[in-house]
């Protein structure tokens, strides 16, 4: 298998317990296959990099989230005729760059429905996005250009790290530059912030929804969060796919449709921080843009580690303890 990062290691072993979950006990009641990818291929080989000790565990963590997971989801479960069958299917990694953050996808295509899970690995972080002076996010992120005076800020700023890398052979440091925290992130962070507003202000009522619409995917999906000794299951039903009954048979919990934001309410600097801003939005979002360089070595771009602060009242959470 080629050098994969510890932490993708981990989460695709989980992907694949989760798939074999699934497989094992649905077998038993409907029938399913299996699609034999290569994302399926390389999750087998990172589960397999475990020991038996460490399979066992992320499989109990898997067979608890399979377990409530059929409960809401009778579909799962049940079949029209023998000619409906249940393919479970990882995801290639590049779909959640068109907006897609599922990882394990269940489909029975003769009902012309399906549903997916995100999973995550002691990992919370919803999206790690790029800054750079050839990166718009306004574009990417929300379907609206950044302004020029967006570009005139922060090209200085960029091209200055180009050019440090250059002459340095890309072999300087960060910690060499001194105080870069006011020197890059934060005239980097203003201008971001500056832009996001003056977006909302120019686009009323898009950008609030295309920003949370762009951080947890353009369909609905359960994330699945393993932890230690537990399991989290959220449910972003976003568009009200999620949860249907199949015939008269009913799911044994509901999963209530999540509203997005139609305003931006303000952009503010955490308390005592310079590296991280709070986004509010109505109907109960808030989500936090943390900035940080991604290698130790100067480079001309910057990551973000997003998360959700806090969510709706109505996004389904239920954790799992695994006693």
């Amino acid at each position: 298998m080629a050098k994969i990062a510890t932490q993708t290691i981990n989460g695709k072993a989980f992907e694949y317990a989760l798939l074999l979950e699934f497989y094992e006990k649905l077998k038993l009641v409907t029938k399913v296959s299996i699609v034999d990818n290569a994302s399926y291929k390389t999750a087998l080989s990172c589960f397999e990099s475990f020991d038996e000790k460490e399979r066992s565990q992320y499989r109990l963590n898997a067979s608890f989230s399979v377990n409530f997971l059929l409960d809401l989801e009778p579909r799962l479960s049940n079949g029209i005729n023998e000619d409906d069958i249940l393919e479970l299917e990882i995801v290639a990694d590049k779909a959640g760059q068109s907006g897609d953050v599922r990882d394990v996808l269940a489909i029975r295509s003769l009902q012309k429905w399906e549903i997916g899970i995100s999973a995550k690995n002691n990992h919370r972080a919803v999206k790690h996005s790029r800054l750079s002076n050839d990166i718009d996010f306004g574009e990417k992120w929300l379907g609206t250009p950044c302004s020029e005076n967006y570009f005139t800020v922060i090209n200085p700023i960029f091209n200055g790290l180009a050019q440090l890398r250059k002459e340095s052979k890309a072999t300087k440091t960060w910690a060499s530059l001194g105080d870069y925290h006011s020197t890059v992130y934060l005239p980097i962070l203003n201008a971001f912030r500056d832009e996001l507003i003056a977006l909302d202000r120019d686009n009323p009522g898009v950008v609030a929804q295309k920003l949370v619409q762009y951080l947890i995917g353009n369909q609905d999906f359960y994330k699945v969060i393993k932890g230690k000794g537990k399991v989290e299951i959220q449910a972003y039903n976003l568009q009200g796919t999620l949860n249907l009954p199949f015939g008269n048979v009913k799911p044994k919990a509901k999963v209530p449709k999540l509203k997005l934001p139609t305003r931006l309410i303000e952009v503010v600097y955490q308390n005592n921080s310079t590296t991280t801003l709070l986004v509010t939005l109505n109907e109960g979002w808030q989500i936090s843009f943390r900035i940080h360089n991604a290698s130790s070595r100067v480079e001309p771009s910057l990551k973000f580690d997003i998360n959700l602060v806090s969510s709706p009242h109505t996004l389904f959470v239920n954790t799992l303890f695994l006693g």
